[in-house]
């Protein structure tokens, strides 16, 4: 894997995408009215695609889900000060940012009941979730991260539409 700029917490995101192209955001518990995208840390010897489908799982209780497209390359995004306190003391460690390799897009292949914020493997870390068109996702991002999620959004704009296909980009 190409190596993580150096200062940054290596991290998947997930864009899960439903049936009728909107794609899915929940709300942190920690911070009410953050709206993100699944996305969560790079385990030591785990490949990026391993990561994003854990974290989804662990995150929203999805299994139902195909990967449909990654975007290989890093993304990243410095926290403000306040979360930056928080989150080193958190993950122990010293960290200006969060470094996203492969943003994957994924197709929600499951019912809506599937999702369960409470059932994953760890300890809930969103209070509500729902579907959103890429415009909303978007304008809801926390400020730190909308220039992320605009790049984000921008590269998976043409899969978009009713027909999803299968490519790397």
């Amino acid at each position: 894997m190409e190596e993580v700029p150096p200062g940054y917490r290596p991290n998947v995101g997930v864009c899960l995408l439903n049936s009728a192209n909107q794609i899915f955001v929940a709300s942190r518990l920690n911070v009410p009215g953050a709206w993100q995208m699944p996305q969560g840390g790079i385990n030591d010897d785990e490949e990026p695609r391993c990561a994003a489908l854990r974290e989804l799982h662990e995150e929203t209780g999805i299994v139902s889900a195909e990967i449909i497209a990654e975007v290989p390359r890093w993304f990243t995004y410095d926290f403000p000060p306040s979360v930056k306190a928080k989150v080193n003391r958190l993950w122990r460690g010293e960290w200006k940012g969060q470094a996203q390799k492969c943003r994957f897009l994924v197709k929600f292949t499951g019912n809506d009941s599937e999702i369960d914020l409470s059932k994953g493997e760890v300890d809930p870390e969103f209070s509500e979730w729902k579907w959103e068109t890429p415009e909303e996702v978007i304008e809801q991002a926390v400020d730190y991260k909308r220039p992320t999620y605009e790049e984000v959004i921008a590269t998976f704009m043409p899969y978009f539409s009713n027909k999803v296909a299968t490519v790397k980009l």
